[in-house]
């Protein structure tokens, strides 16, 4: 017999959590992916930016080329460990705050903070002040992804978790081509007097103005709420999630199934991570990071650098972002329909091995490649990186205990950041020192490591509970 909203268990972890994952996918369901996804948007914003924000400077006179920059370094290097540093410090330092004070206020609070401290950023003319301000506004970012990650495993019935997870995706990407077609049409002009590249800055600005009408519309998630305690509260804010999906669902719910407990202890700390089953785990992840960072961001934030110095005009290169920008936010949805029918782990490798493969590809292109054939290469790039990103995503958030999940998917993803940190410097010497061509050979080395990292590590965990996974 079918159970209503009104004829559910006593308030308990297992409960919450089984109530949570026999949820059917209505329009309520996916309006709450979507508002969730509004967040990391500005994430991956912050992020697209960062290349064409370079190149817009070192125009502009304020960043410089070669050794002149800061602290005798290239300036595009010192900006883009800037960035990571603050994403770094985000996660490292901030993450375990969303534990703490819950999903829904850390959301709010890491937006408000990226919003407001890029718009400063944006009002800035000496190199050093643009990498501070870059620095403050990516520590909101790194405590932003975190937050949503873990927000939306949570909310997400395990049946669609995987498609959540790319719906989501795609529409955090549609950033990407925002980007690439704002620095298009500003960059190059001054619009009312103000350059281009401070426009760019000023966009996140909006984020800020919509961001409480967002929150009024969140729930906090349940799972968090009943593991720390909160019983009645995640009995009562799972009831009205109930009452909205039943209403549109039209018929009574499905069963509430039997989830097992999670094996996490009440007050569970950082030294949960490094017991069985969570060390492994927490050891993949972070060999994971370390040389998936480099790929993924080796690509992403140095296309147009590698390109121009491949002798492909400032403007041609701009072209090409602009197209390659659209295949983020296009990919997801495709991989949507396999999201939840394949396991995770084997669409981490899938795309880590297709970026490697097109991303070698690319190192034979020229400012004489056919503009297709180049665009094709780079599209099968960038769709390997995109099916990664929206697995391992998914993944990571899915391998530890709802007590811990901030905080050690912070701990994890940090090393993400402090990879980039140096690899951004590494990058720029093989560069220097070997041309595109050596450095393409980095970025595809660290996507195969990435590959048989999670192929022979990695757990599985598709189609099964957040509480079963934990507790496996």
């Amino acid at each position: 017999m079918n159970a209503a909203p009104a004829a559910v268990s006593p308030p308990a972890d297992a409960s919450i959590a089984a109530r949570l994952d026999r949820l059917p996918a209505t329009r309520y369901v996916w309006w709450l992916v979507v508002l969730l996804s509004f967040g990391a948007f500005f994430e991956i914003y912050d992020l697209a930016l960062s290349a064409p924000l370079s190149l817009a400077l070192l125009a502009a006179g304020i960043f410089h080329r070669g050794s002149a920059g800061l602290f005798g370094l290239t300036d595009q290097a010192t900006f883009l460990a800037a960035t990571f540093a603050g994403l770094y410090v985000g996660v490292i330092g901030f993450s375990a705050v969303a534990d703490r004070f819950g999903r829904r206020p850390i959301f709010t609070f890491a937006l408000v903070w990226y919003a407001v401290a890029t718009v400063v950023m944006g009002l800035q003319t000496t190199a050093i002040a643009v990498d501070l301000w870059r620095f403050v506004a990516s520590v909101g970012v790194g405590l932003e992804l975190v937050a949503i990650d873990c927000y939306l495993a949570e909310l997400a019935p395990k049946t669609i978790r995987g498609r959540a997870f790319a719906v989501s995706a795609s529409i955090q990407f549609l950033s990407a081509p925002v980007v690439a077609l704002l620095a298009w049409l500003l960059v190059p002009h001054a619009l009312f007097g103000v350059a281009g590249w401070r426009w760019l800055a000023f966009v996140p600005g909006v984020g800020a103005l919509m961001v409480w009408w967002v929150r009024r519309a969140l729930p906090e998630s349940p799972r968090w709420l009943a593991a720390h305690g909160r019983g009645a509260e995640a009995d009562r804010v799972l009831r009205e999630i109930e009452a909205r999906v039943a209403r549109e669902f039209g018929r009574p719910l499905p069963d509430v199934g039997v989830a097992p407990p999670s094996p996490a202890p009440e007050h569970a700390g950082f030294g949960l991570m490094w017991r069985p089953p969570y060390r492994r785990r927490t050891v993949v992840l972070i060999i994971f990071h370390i040389f998936q960072t480099v790929g993924f961001f080796g690509f992403s934030n140095w296309l147009p650098t590698l390109l121009v110095s491949q002798g492909v005009t400032l403007t041609r290169t701009l072209a090409y972002g602009l197209v390659l920008a659209l295949v983020p936010p296009t990919a997801p949805l495709a991989f949507a329909l396999i999201a939840d029918r394949m396991e995770r782990k084997w669409l981490i490798v899938a795309g880590a091995l297709t970026a490697a493969a097109f991303g070698l590809l690319l190192a034979t292109m020229t400012q004489h490649s056919n503009f297709v054939v180049y665009t094709l290469i780079g599209a099968a790039a960038a769709v390997g990186n995109s099916l990664m990103s929206l697995a391992y995503h998914t993944y990571q958030s899915e391998l530890f205990p709802t007590p811990i999940r901030a905080r050690a998917v912070g701990f994890v993803y940090s090393f993400s950041r402090l990879s980039a940190i140096f690899s951004s410097f590494l990058i720029a010497a093989i560069l220097d020192r070997t041309g595109s061509g050596g450095v393409f050979a980095l970025i595809a080395g660290s996507m195969v490591v990435v590959a048989l990292t999670i192929g022979l590590f990695g757990p599985r965990t598709s189609g099964c509970s957040l509480e079963e996974i934990s507790g496996r």
